[in-house]
C-alpha cells in the first residue's frame, strides 16, 4: 500500500491545482463569453473524445508498462495547460483554444481511470481492493472541496497566469513520483494470451469477455440501465435548486460544497473500511441509498435544511456503490486483461450520459415544468407532494427517476446471476498461468 499512496499522493496535489486551474479558466470564459453554453461545449469536448478513444486506451494499459500509461495523463494535461500559459502570456488566447484543450485532455485522461484501476491489483493484496479504491475517490474528489476557495484567494493575488504556472509544476511533480515508485507488471493467464492479436482485435477483447460471461454482462446491464435512469435527475439538479430558490447562487454553492465533503468522507471510510466483505451488498445497497437521498428525498426538499443532510448521505451511499463495484471487477478480471475490460465497462455503462442531459433538460423544459404549474395536467396529482411553483417539474422528475434507479438496483438482488455473481466468477488469483500451463502440458 506505501507505494500506492506515495503515488496517489502526488496525484492529489496535481488534481488540487487542476481543479484551481479549471475554477479559474470557468470565469474567465463566462466573463468573455457569457454564456453557459461555451462552459457546456467544453464538457462536451471532453466527454466525447474520452469514451470514443477508452477502448484503445485499455489496449494500451494491458500492451505497455501501466507506470508510462499512468504518466500519460499528466503529461497530456500539462502540455494543455502550457499551451494555455503561453497563449496567455502572448496576448493571443481565445476561448476556442480551450475547447481544443479539452479534446486533448479527453484523449489523455481516458488512460488515467483504466490504468490506475489496473495497477491497484498489481499494487496491493485483494484484500485490501476497497481500501485502496478509497483512497483514489478520496484523491479525486478531496481537492474539489478547497481549490474553489484557493483559486478564489490566489487568482486576484497571483492571476490566472500564477495558476497556470502552479498547475504545471504540479504535473512535474506528479510525473516525478511516478518514476521513482515500482509498479509491478501483471503475472500472463491464459484469458491474456487469447486476447492478444491485431489493434482492432484487442480493442474488442474488453466487450467480448464482457459478453462471454452471463453474470458479467448482466451486472454491466443493470449498471447501463441504472446510469440512465440517473442521467435525469443528474441533469436537473442544478437548475432544480436555482429554480426552488430565486436563482440563489449562495444556497446552490452550499449544496455543492456539502456535496463534494460528503464524497471526500465517504472516501476516507472506504479507505479505513474497505467495504462489506460481501462486495455486491456495497455496490447494490450504496447507489440505492444515493438514489433514496440524493434524488427522492433531495427533490421533495425546498431548503437547504432537507438538501444538506440528503445530499450528505447520497455522497458517502455512492462512494461506497462505486469502491465496492469497481473492487469486484478487480478481484475476478485478470490484471492482464484489466485495462481492456475496464475500458469496455466504462464505456457501456457510461454512454448514457451522452445524451440523458440533453433529454432530461428537455423533458424538465418542455413537459415536466409546465405540467406541474398550478393548472397544469400533473399538478393535482402530485402538487401535494412536488408543489406547483418553479422547479416543482424538476423535483418530481428526480423522486420519479430516483425511484426507477432503485428498482433497477433491487434487480440484482432478484436475479441470482448477479446476487451471485462472487461466487460465479473465480478471483483472478485462481485463474490458469501461462507458466503453470505449460508445465502441465
Amino acid at each position: 500500500m506505501f507505494g500506492l499512496t506515495i503515488v496517489l499522493l502526488g496525484q492529489a496535489i496535481s488534481i488540487l491545482a487542476s481543479s484551481m486551474t479549471g475554477f479559474a479558466l470557468s470565469i474567465w470564459v463566462f466573463q468573455k463569453t457569457s454564456s453557459a453554453t461555451s462552459l457546456g461545449i467544453m464538457t462536451t469536448a471532453f466527454t466525447l473524445p474520452y469514451l470514443l478513444i477508452i477502448p484503445l486506451a485499455g489496449v494500451m494499459v494491458d500492451r505497455y508498462n501501466r507506470k508510462l500509461m499512468m504518466m500519460v495523463s499528466d503529461l497530456t494535461a500539462g502540455l494543455g495547460t502550457m499551451a494555455i500559459l503561453f497563449l496567455l502570456a502572448t496576448n493571443h488566447l481565445q476561448v476556442w483554444h480551450f475547447y481544443v484543450v479539452n479534446i486533448l485532455i479527453g484523449l489523455g485522461n481516458a488512460f488515467q481511470w483504466p490504468a490506475y484501476s489496473a495497477a491497484i491489483t498489481t499494487m496491493v493484496p485483494k484484500e485490501q481492493y476497497g481500501r485502496a479504491n478509497g483512497m483514489m475517490t478520496f484523491v479525486q474528489a478531496g481537492p474539489g472541496v478547497v481549490a474553489p476557495l484557493l483559486a478564489g484567494m490566489l487568482l486576484p493575488v497571483i492571476g490566472l497566469t500564477g495558476i497556470l504556472l502552479i498547475d504545471v509544476a504540479t504535473f512535474v511533480l506528479a510525473i516525478g513520483v511516478l518514476l521513482l515508485v515500482h509498479v509491478p507488471p501483471p503475472k500472463q493467464t491464459v484469458e491474456g494470451q487469447e486476447g492478444k492479436g491485431s489493434l482492432l482485435k484487442e480493442a474488442t477483447f474488453g466487450f467480448k469477455y464482457i459478453f462471454k460471461r452471463p453474470s458479467l454482462l448482466g451486472y454491466v446491464i443493470m449498471l447501463f440501465i441504472a446510469n440512465f435512469f440517473l442521467g435525469f435527475p443528474n441533469s436537473v439538479h442544478v437548475p432544480m435548486i436555482l429554480s426552488r430558490t430565486d436563482n440563489s447562487s449562495l444556497i446552490l454553492g452550499a449544496v455543492e460544497t456539502a456535496g463534494a465533503i460528503s464524497w471526500t468522507l465517504g472516501s476516507v471510510l472506504m479507505s479505513a473500511w474497505g467495504g462489506p466483505k460481501r462486495r455486491i451488498h456495497g455496490a447494490l445497497l450504496g447507489w440505492m441509498v444515493y438514489c433514496l437521498f440524493g434524488n427522492i428525498i433531495f427533490g421533495l426538499g425546498r431548503s437547504l435544511g432537507i438538501w444538506i443532510p440528503a445530499i450528505f448521505v447520497a455522497g458517502i451511499g455512492s462512494n461506497i456503490g462505486i469502491a465496492t463495484s469497481q473492487a469486484i471487477l478487480q478481484a475476478k478480471v485478470a490484471p492482464d486483461v484489466q485495462g481492456r475490460v475496464f475500458s469496455a465497462r466504462r464505456l457501456l455503462t457510461w454512454f448514457p450520459d451522452t445524451f440523458t442531459p440533453i433529454l432530461g433538460g428537455l423533458l424538465a423544459d418542455r413537459i415536466m415544468e409546465p405540467a406541474m404549474q398550478s393548472r397544469g395536467w400533473l399538478a393535482g396529482l402530485f402538487g401535494w407532494m412536488a408543489g406547483t411553483g418553479p422547479g416543482s417539474g424538476m423535483a418530481l422528475m428526480m423522486v420519479i427517476f430516483g425511484l426507477l434507479t432503485i428498482l433497477t438496483m433491487l434487480s440484482g438482488y432478484i436475479f441470482p446471476r448477479i446476487r451471485n455473481l462472487e461466487d460465479i466468477l473465480p478471483d483472478h488469483d485462481q485463474l490458469p498461468k501461462v507458466e503453470e500451463t505449460a508445465q502441465a502440458s
